[in-house]
């Protein structure tokens, strides 16, 4: 791969995929709201790196980016989707504006950029589409609605993706973490104690440990792949006993 887009690069798994990628040698086009964090986090990769501000939920302002990436950089091999945002709350307790704004990422900030690089992809006719998501779009536990159904939203648009590109070179894949010890728990104090007991027995992975399986699924990709290995057993089960799935998650 020579040129991989990362959105929600300017933290968390965003920000240690686009340093791990950049570790290959690939150019990368770090892309997120906050221009100062990506302009500090291409400052500690170097050459290579590229900073492309832009809001990911905002298809004009995608339009806008991609331009830019196309006419400076060429079509991209790799994007990885990591835009995502959220708050763990009851239907009641969710503005329409927070609601709206959990839909701009992960789903809509996956659905513009996919869309906005797919066309000159195809001509190419190669690369790998990357999503990252939450184990929620499955299994989701009770005070989580807007996010919940917002990554189940961006799984939706990744199984039809991968429909449409079917008898193409280009493959969408789904990549499912565990809780991660990111920045995301020092945002938002006290979802930590709405996560699920059953969680307690899932590893935590860190920002690094994700990005090396992101530059190892963008290079061999797979439909769907669940990390670390017993959330993966955890939700298999759950697809074959779903009742039970559901009281877990509420414990």
């Amino acid at each position: 791969m020579d040129l991989v887009v990362v959105t929600g690069a300017s933290s968390g798994v965003g920000a240690a995929t686009a340093r791990a990628v950049a570790e290959t040698g690939a150019q990368v086009v770090l892309v997120a709201r906050n221009a100062e964090a990506l302009r500090r986090i291409a400052g500690q990769i170097g050459k290579g790196a590229v900073v492309e501000p832009c809001d990911a939920s905002d298809w004009q302002a995608v339009d806008r980016m991609a331009g830019d990436v196309f006419d400076n950089y060429g079509t991209p091999d790799v994007i990885i989707n990591c835009a995502g945002a959220g708050q763990w709350k009851t239907l009641p307790e969710t503005s329409a504006a927070e609601a709206a704004e959990m839909m701009g990422a992960p789903y809509f900030a996956a659905l513009h950029t996919t869309k906005a690089f797919l066309p000159q992809m195809l001509e190419k006719d190669r690369g790998t589409i990357l999503h990252v998501n939450s184990p929620a779009c499955i299994a989701p536990w009770p005070s989580s609605v807007g996010y919940a159904g917002a990554r189940a939203a961006l799984r939706g648009f990744h199984a039809a993706l991968a429909q449409d590109l079917h008898g193409t070179s280009l493959r969408s894949c789904h990549v499912i973490f565990g809780k991660i010890s990111s920045e995301y728990f020092d945002h938002n104090p006290g979802v930590e104690d709405q996560m699920p007991r059953l969680t307690k027995i899932i590893p935590t992975l860190t920002p690094e440990a994700c990005a090396a399986k992101l530059v190892q699924l963008a290079r061999q990709p797979r439909y769907e792949a669940i990390y670390p290995g017993i959330l993966r057993l955890l939700l298999m089960s759950g697809a074959l006993a779903p009742p039970l799935t559901r009281w877990l998650a509420r414990l």
